[in-house]
Order: C-alpha cells, then structure tokens, then sequence
C-alpha cells in the first residue's frame, strides 16, 4: 500500500469522538486503550498499590512473599478452629493445600495475579476451608470479597525460617523418590536465610559472593527516603564495619532498604546494630515530621541517590 493509500485508511478509521487503539485509554489507567477497556477482554483488574495495609504482620508478609525462600507463620482465622499455616511456597507453587489431617497450607509465592493480592489471598483461603483434602487455587479474577486481613487475627506473623522446604512432606511422604526428588530440587534455590529478632522483618541472607541484609520498613516512602538520607550523610547508617546501605526495593507499596555486607558477617552479629539503626530511623522520622528541619544540601544530594537506586518489585 502506498503512502496516501495509507494515510486515507487511518483517517477512515478515526471517527470524531472515538478513542484511537494506541492512545491512553480514557480511564485513566495509563494503559493504550487498546491493552485497557479496548481489549476484547476488557480491561485488566485493577491494581492495588498497598494491598496489607493496615495489616499488623504487613512488613513480615510483604517478606516472606517477595524475599525469603522458606518459611511458615500459623495464622489465626475467625470462625473456625482449623489449623491454618502460612507458607513462602508449596509444590509446584500451588495457591493452597488441604492436608489429609484437615490443616489448611496457604501460599504467598504464586502464579496467578488479578491486581490485589489480600484480595487473591482471602479467596483462595475462603475456598480452602471448604474443599476436601487437595490442592486449592484461582482460575480466574475471584471479584469483590473478603481480603485476607478481614479473615485472619490482626497480629504479627510468628515467623519461622527454613533452610528448606523439607516441611512439605511427612515422615512417609519423605520416602516417595518422586516427592524426594522434587524436594531436593527447591532446597537446591535457597540461600541460608535468617529473621533478625530484635527488629522486626529484617532478614539476613548469604548468597555466596556476599551477604545482605533486606529490611521491609512500615513508613511512608518519602518520609522514610527523607530520614535514611539525613542517617545516611551523618555516616549513621551502617551496620557493620565494610557493611553499606546500597540501595532498596520497592513492593506492595513498601521500601526495603539493602545492605551489602561482608562474608562471614552473619545474622547475630546484626541483632545490636540493627536495633540502635531503628531506634535512629525513628528519632529522625519523628525529628522530621515535628518540623525539625529541612533536608540539607548534603541530605538532599543523598537523597536523590538513595531514590536513584530503587528496583520495583511489583
């Protein structure tokens, strides 16, 4: 097709009033309109910055499912007395397991996503404590319902690292070379993992060529970034002698500042550091939120670094 034959057809197609495919969809989305409410099938869930907030165990969820390979937290839910444990990961990333004992297994590492995690969570656990023994999941968008922090305790996860994932299966489960197999092929992705006690959700981990040490904070992006910066341009960041805040993650509506530390430093050895870095955080959060000064020259130009060195997770 020529030059003008193709001008002629695009002018053809546009329709005073219309919405072209490859413009922003009028929603608002930021989407083209031909990936939003131009689809054939429709427009994507939508997306929920924060989905925990409000949640007491939030930064400890938000960890253990971006982060950590292998953990557990038994979980309280309303209404009913079944045993309920929250998992990093089940075979073959199964949303949920009904045990043969009746015990619910709930997974936070999954492959499905319609835009609200809590929401995913809750629907997935809903059907969990009415199926048989089994594996339960999502096919599709679950709609409107309950979110997982309206079904469960409004309380801090009791949070137990594994050095792998030999939690899946039971004593006779374990002598099944197919199970045993596949066991051995998750454990063979974890990298040693550590909780910190005396702070909360601050891990601990060894991948070989370093340590690091990734802290899911509760506050407010730009008012943490501010506090980090001022601790950071008065050298009041560090952990460890050679340990250095390097940057942070972004997910779930939440910053995880990253520390690269050295070999060999381990998890113990963080306990007391870590604890005087957030009384620190602290001071100067609430320093900066009393009107305690403006940021700095200096503070600023940290800042802009800080901000510069951020990775978005989800």
């Amino acid at each position: 097709m020529g030059k003008r034959s193709r001008t002629k057809g695009r002018e053809a197609a546009a329709t005073p009033g219309e919405v072209g495919p490859r413009q922003p969809c009028p929603c608002g989305s930021g989407r083209r309109y031909k990936a939003c409410h131009g689809s054939a099938d429709g427009p994507p869930p939508a997306y929920v910055a924060r989905p925990f907030a409000g949640y007491a165990g939030e930064c400890d969820l938000v960890a253990l499912r971006e982060l950590v390979p292998a953990a557990t937290a038994p979980l309280d839910v309303a209404g009913t007395g079944r045993p309920v444990q929250l998992c990093t990961l089940l075979p073959g990333a199964a949303p949920a397991q009904v045990r043969d004992d009746g015990s619910v297994w709930l997974a936070l590492q999954v492959q499905h996503g319609y835009g609200d995690p809590a929401r995913d969570l809750g629907a997935v656990l809903e059907r969990a404590l009415d199926a048989e023994p089994g594996i339960v999941g999502l096919a599709s968008d679950p709609g409107d319902g309950p979110r997982f922090q309206d079904l469960v305790a409004d309380r801090p996860l009791d949070v137990t690292v594994h050095d792998g994932f030999a939690f899946w299966l039971d004593a006779e489960q374990a002598e099944d070379p197919t199970l045993s197999a596949a066991l051995e092929q998750a454990n063979g992705s974890v990298w040693p993992t550590a909780r910190l006690t005396d702070v909360s959700a601050a891990y601990w981990t060894d991948v070989g060529s370093k340590e690091h040490l990734r802290w899911v904070r509760p506050e407010p992006e730009d008012a943490l970034l501010d506090a980090l910066a001022r601790l950071h341009a008065a050298g009041r960041d560090t952990l460890v002698e050679d340990g250095r805040l390097v940057g942070m993650f972004r997910t779930h509506g939440l910053l995880v500042p990253v520390w690269d530390l050295p070999v060999g430093t381990g998890a113990e050895a963080l306990a007391e550091p870590a604890a005087a870095l957030d009384e620190a955080l602290g001071q100067a959060l609430a320093d900066l939120a009393s009107g305690g000064g403006e940021l700095s020259a200096e503070e600023r130009a940290v800042r802009s670094g800080l901000a510069n060195r951020q990775v978005t997770i989800r």
